[in-house]
């Protein structure tokens, strides 16, 4: 059953974030942000269907992540992606309300809400995300500035091919987007992780099986039963947090874990970089 619970919530999410766009977006011609951005602006302008263009601008980056980040790793990406520019085309385009800034404010919720159940459970909608993916995996940029960029690109464009009407109701909708996304997963970037367990060795081997990221480990014991247990600590990215939960989950249940942001990082971030120092040293 619990396989059964990502797939489903990752439908539930898409098919949020396209009644978000059709009933509340794209009838006062506001936009998303990201590739569904571009999409809808593409869909506005010319004959072609908004879900269509959606699924078409989308399949490259879907092919790069599936080059660069593994298909398991991207593959709710891919459900989401489909779902999504599926209902896209098939559910009818109508205002629910004429009020444009009350269809930017509750299309923004809409999405959001759906977008934050995705990352949830270790998908995401496709586009710029999984150029993060990419990034976050590769090496330590900036990728909340980046993502950021990014999406204003996606603004400036609505402004001076629709209107700038248009855009600052975009900037309304995708601002009340993020807040919500940040409310059900987490807008930080990087992630501390501290996990105190009773089966280190298990946790580190699954962890070490699944995710991008070194692990360091230390001994612990507890202040009041005095029980010895072993202490993980890691730093990730917030596109791993979902499939570092789960990995904590199957192995160690009772473990304590906690989640911190973290600001910034030096050193090594990744475990392929520590491999080549670690190699480098012994030299």
């Amino acid at each position: 059953m619990r396989d059964l619970t990502r797939p489903i919530v990752i439908f539930i999410g898409s098919l949020l974030i396209a009644i978000a766009y059709n009933q509340f977006l794209i009838p006062h011609e506001v936009l998303s942000a990201g590739i569904s951005g571009i999409a809808i602006i593409v869909g506005l302008l010319t004959p072609f269907d908004t879900g269509a263009m959606n699924l078409l601008l989308n399949l490259p980056l879907l092919i790069l992540g599936m080059m660069k980040l593994g298909k398991r790793f991207i593959s709710y990406t891919i459900l989401s992606v489909i779902v999504l520019s599926a209902a896209l085309y098939y559910l009818p385009v109508y205002a629910v309300s004429s009020d444009p800034i009350l269809s930017s404010i509750f299309g923004g919720v809409l999405s959001g809400i759906g977008i934050g159940l995705i990352l949830r459970y270790s998908g995401s909608t496709g586009g710029f995300d999984i150029i993060g993916m990419i990034l976050a995996k590769k090496m330590d940029f900036p990728i909340g500035a980046i993502l950021t960029g990014l999406n204003g690109i996606v603004i400036l464009v609505s402004g001076f091919l629709l209107n700038w009407d248009s855009a600052l109701y975009t900037l309304v909708s995708i601002f009340i987007t993020g807040k919500v996304i940040d409310s059900i997963h987490t807008h930080h970037m990087k992630l501390t992780v501290t996990i105190i367990t009773d089966k280190g060795e298990e946790v580190r081997n699954k962890l070490l099986s699944q995710l991008y990221r070194g692990i360091t480990i230390m001994d612990g014991e507890g202040g009041y039963t005095q029980i010895k247990r072993k202490i993980l600590m890691t730093v990730i990215s917030r596109y791993e947090l979902a499939d570092m939960k789960q990995c904590i989950r199957e192995v160690d249940p009772n473990a304590f874990v906690n989640i911190t942001q973290t600001v910034d990082v030096m050193g090594l971030f990744n475990r392929d970089q520590s491999k080549t120092a670690l190699q480098m040293e012994n030299l």
